[in-house]
């Protein structure tokens, strides 16, 4: 883990940003960079989510980011930070699921999963463009035949959220027990993994996980 100096060197529409920095700080589909911008009114620093790759270095981050965030903005970001997707060499049937957001924390799942040949469905309530396309978008509405079409599973979830995945997906064991799946869950992480603050704290079989270092991504087995 590094602390270095980057750029945000663009925004766009979505909210989402392209930042500059060097290759080893660009973190892996559900990794994390702490940042803060220099002059920001922000109090605390903003974790950066990977999106997709940049043709022009650097990254592009997910939304959201501060509003007084500008094109130029030198950043002071630390990471890459927690553990990230790990997509199966065998993976042909991929489904990513963005539950209550965009699917942009997950978006970076599609070219690896891609290059493996692998079949990928997008479930999503939220918008979407600019897929490949060979990516099926779904409803939430149809989460359960996509889950058990699937090989492998990539969720994003809100920890505020959780109860509501938890209830989507109860009694559907048989499916989830047989489903290689992870699912990153989104919570403030002001420490990043250095003072065990305990704000990103959740009760897991009633043990305590920190989702900033024991995450983001956690197996879905684990949670549910």
């Amino acid at each position: 883990m590094k602390t270095t100096s980057a750029k945000l060197e663009e925004l766009f529409l979505d909210g989402s940003a392209r930042i500059a920095c060097p290759p080893e700080l660009i973190p892996t589909p559900g990794q994390y960079l702490l940042a803060h911008a220099d002059g920001s009114n922000a109090p605390l620093p903003v974790p950066l989510f990977f999106s997709l790759p940049s043709p022009q270095g650097g990254f592009r981050c997910a939304a959201p980011l501060p509003t007084d965030w500008r094109p130029g903005q030198s950043l002071t970001i630390r990471g890459p930070i927690g553990h990230g997707f790990t997509l199966p060499p065998s993976a042909r049937k991929v489904v990513l699921v963005a539950f209550d957001d965009s699917p942009a924390r997950l978006s970076g799942l599609i070219n690896i999963a891609l290059k493996l040949n692998a079949a990928i469905v997008v479930v999503t309530d939220t918008q979407v463009g600019d897929l490949p396309e060979a990516v099926e978008v779904q409803p939430l509405q149809g989460l359960f035949d996509a889950l058990q079409w699937a090989d492998y599973a990539a969720l994003d979830v809100s920890r505020e959220n959780l109860n509501q995945l938890s209830e989507r997906l109860g009694g559907k064991e048989q499916v989830t027990a047989k489903l290689e799946a992870q699912v990153l869950i989104r919570t403030p992480m002001p420490c990043g993994a250095l003072a065990d603050c305990g704000v990103c704290a959740l009760t897991i079989r009633h043990d305590w996980k920190m989702v900033c270092k024991d995450g983001p991504v956690f197996e879905l087995k684990e949670i549910l």
